[in-house]
């Protein structure tokens, strides 16, 4: 088999599981409670990202129509 054919046919890692405020964190493992950790500082860098870009934005705006 080729290398390709190889990661075409490899078992694909299942999706982590959604992540909900405030729900119980007993059953989760150490590992899956790393990965949630990732996820939510993927998201946090994502919505700060957001706001940086709507916050340049606004003050655009303002220079602009404060003229």
């Amino acid at each position: 088999m080729a290398r390709d054919d190889d990661e075409f046919f490899a078992p694909k890692k299942p999706a982590p599981a959604p992540h909900h405020l405030g729900e119980p964190l007993d059953a989760l493992s150490v590992d899956e409670l790393g990965e949630r950790i990732e996820l939510l500082r993927a998201e946090i860098a994502r919505l700060e990202a957001a706001r940086e870009r709507k916050s340049a934005s606004r003050t655009a705006a303002d220079s602009f129509f404060r003229k």
